[in-house]
């Protein structure tokens, strides 16, 4: 029986990567920002249509640093409806995450409960683009300046979107990427940030090197968090072929859309008026009381059948075992609901029409 998983990465012809690579056995540079690496970030840079941008070993440590970057300290709002990095990150950083609910219609953060939940502890907004649905950013851009605080994004599941003729990377202070594997995008592992101060730029370089601005001098505590020349040329190959993968996506999500929208109980997810989607994820509303089979029964059948969707994100942040009475919690009952009945079902750019039918025939018997 066929397995078809929840994703699969996208990878250029391996001839190409070849290619791409066999001047390293020349050069030996492997890391510390080789040429592979700014090459990657000028692509990159015109892509995104940004002005900044610094590469990362994996988004994780982008968003780290450009929270210690920035000198945060304090209390951040966030959400729970995210994956479990975002929270980890803001807690590493020795900030206090405060937990905002989201909306029930695309899943961001909702704006309208922000301003209830800002002390004067808080120093910044961190706020997450949940499936490539971008969150209201004008709305939060008002509140941050009213409150003077950071804005930062994650922005993971963004990569490509673009709302009129900005990319989605572009709003706030920063913006953190992920090139995961299992991205849109990907270098294998890698991330990135995206800003508009100049400022960043040194800092952000000390934060992923050791702190080291030469090898004699160490202002910064920092990490290791360089992306490499093999990665980088990964990047470069995959850049070639994200426009058409994206495409391809799309195609699979339209043929979900088709199949299961109007199925009562059953909630798909659409694109956001307005906005250029990279399909990302297609996520579903299971309302056991109205479809008459729960998210987790749904999940069961399909692997029954060598299909395998995910529970994303499940469980929410906030219910982590590792925070257990370290800081407050936040009740957020929609990002509960969210959490407790959402499947994300496959989605690839190399999945078939073929696939999409089986999946929704099993759903639909």
């Amino acid at each position: 029986m066929k397995q078809i998983n929840v994703t699969r990465s996208s990878m250029a012809p391996i001839d190409e990567y070849i290619k791409e690579i066999e001047p390293l056995w020349e050069s030996r540079w492997l890391t510390n920002m080789g040429a592979k690496h700014n090459e990657l970030e000028n692509k990159l840079r015109e892509y995104l249509s940004v002005e900044n941008i610094s590469l990362f070993t994996n988004g994780h440590l982008a968003l780290e640093s450009v929270i210690a970057a920035m000198g945060l300290s304090g209390e951040a709002i966030t959400t729970p409806f995210t994956f479990a990095s975002t929270t980890q990150a803001i807690v590493r950083c020795g900030m206090t995450p405060v937990f905002c609910d989201i909306k029930p219609d695309d899943f961001t953060i909702d704006p309208d409960k922000i301003e209830a939940l800002i002390s004067e502890k808080t120093s910044a907004i961190i706020p997450v683009h949940v499936y490539g649905n971008i969150c209201e950013v004008d709305k939060i851009e008002k509140i941050a300046k009213k409150h003077n605080l950071k804005v930062i994004y994650d922005a993971a599941h963004a990569f490509g979107v673009r709302v009129g003729n900005r990319g989605a990377a572009d709003f706030g202070d920063a913006s953190m990427l992920s090139f995961h594997a299992t991205k849109v995008f990907n270098t294998i592992e890698g991330g990135a940030v995206v800003y508009h101060d100049e400022a960043l730029t040194e800092k952000l370089r000390l934060q992923k090197n050791f702190g080291m601005a030469t090898q004699e001098s160490y202002p910064e505590v920092a990490g290791n968090a360089k992306l490499d020349e093999f990665r980088a040329a990964m990047g470069l190959c995959n850049l070639r072929y994200v426009d058409d993968d994206i495409e391809k996506r799309g195609r699979a999500v339209e043929r979900y859309i088709e199949r299961l929208d109007g199925v009562d109980g059953i909630k798909v997810w659409k694109p956001q008026v307005g906005v250029k989607a990279n399909y990302a994820y297609f996520p579903v509303v299971f309302e056991k009381d109205k479809f008459g089979k729960s998210r987790n029964e749904v999940a069961e059948k399909l692997a029954e059948n060598s299909i395998f969707a995910r529970k994303y994100f499940y469980p929410i942040t906030s219910e982590l075992e590792c925070y257990g009475g370290k800081f407050e919690i936040q009740p957020t009952p929609i990002a509960k609901y969210a959490a407790d009945n959402i499947l994300t079902l496959p989605l690839y750019a190399e999945l078939m029409p073929e696939d999409v039918d089986k999946v929704c025939d099993i759903i639909l018997r």
